[in-house]
């Protein structure tokens, strides 16, 4: 394969990976007992397409994805999700509350987790003078930040191809 068609396509790769975060619950401590994740999830941020992910003995425990019922109660009855590979990473694809609790008694001992994911901001109009703009965006400006990433990272693969003198015809 021609150099400048592997630089584009790993920075193509790179290109569509940067708007999401990996968000590992619990941070350095994992999906434990005795956590208090509450407080963890309320330090993040989460935006759509943004990944949750459990780390885990998978021999002691296991995620599910419940609904608020299932999460105040400690129940998997009706669960909407379940991993158990000690290494899960789970794609929040919708601007929701996600519930998460250990199905293994865990969760009595506090393994359960609330997480409210939000949309990413929209790009910010360039004609609108800057004191007509709204006031009421929710996203931070790192999410405006992403898309940024994400268009310069696709336009050094652009350039790099042109560079390497790598041509399309």
């Amino acid at each position: 394969m021609d150099l400048s068609v592997l630089f584009f396509l790993l920075l193509a790769a790179v290109a569509t990976t940067v708007n999401a975060t990996d968000h590992i619950v619990g941070a350095n401590k994992g999906w434990n007992p005795g956590i208090n994740y509450t407080l963890w999830a309320n330090s993040q941020t989460f935006y759509a397409g943004d990944y949750i992910s459990f780390r885990y003995q998978k021999s002691q425990y296991n995620v599910f994805l419940v609904n608020q019922t299932g999460y105040d109660n400690c129940t998997i009855e009706g669960a909407l999700g379940n991993w158990t590979s000690g290494k899960d990473f789970i794609m929040l694809n919708d601007t929701q509350r996600y519930y998460f609790i250990c199905g293994t008694g865990g969760c009595l001992n506090g393994m359960k987790v609330s997480v409210v994911v939000h949309p990413l901001a929209s790009p910010p109009m360039s004609a609108v003078p800057a004191e007509h703009s709204s006031k009421k965006s929710s996203a931070p400006a790192a999410a405006a930040a992403r898309g940024f990433v994400s268009l310069l990272a696709t336009s050094f693969a652009f350039f790099g191809l042109i560079l390497c003198g790598s041509v399309w015809i």
